[in-house]
């Protein structure tokens, strides 16, 4: 247990940023449905609206948990946010649909295969831009 809790310290960063990440996954998903099954609302806007959800939650979690961010006026929380949403949406065009579409259309990759690498890629994309840009000290 010693042990177990020694590497958990060490590592608390990238432990915590993973279990979060798949805690955003879980609020994706779940937001998915209660929009598009429940209020029937449209499968696009559903998927649209629910990645926000999953967005905002990942946002204040590796705030407080990953990161430790510390902002202390308004202005640098929304300069915190702003980064935070356009750092997301980077990855996902370039990387999410991007490099996706790269794989599967132009090298003729299977469409699981690159699933699989483009996530991984976007993951630590995510990471390396949280932890450099979004909520860097330095910025504070």
């Amino acid at each position: 247990m010693k042990k177990i809790k020694e590497l958990y310290i060490r590592y608390k960063e990238i432990i915590n940023y993973l279990i979060f990440g798949v805690l955003a996954t879980a609020v994706k998903f779940g937001t998915y449905i209660i929009f598009s099954r429940l209020f029937n609302l449209d499968e696009v806007l559903s998927s649209g609206l629910s990645w926000f959800c999953a967005v905002s939650f990942a946002y204040i979690t590796n705030k407080i948990f990953v990161f430790d961010s510390k902002t202390t006026t308004f202005i640098q929380t929304l300069k915190e946010v702003f980064m935070f949403f356009i750092a997301r949406i980077l990855s996902g065009i370039l990387c999410d649909v991007g490099t996706f579409a790269l794989m599967v259309k132009i090298f003729h990759i299977n469409d699981i295969i690159a699933t699989i690498v483009t996530q991984a890629m976007v993951i630590i994309m995510n990471y390396i831009l949280s932890k450099t840009v979004v909520f860097s000290k330095k910025h504070i």
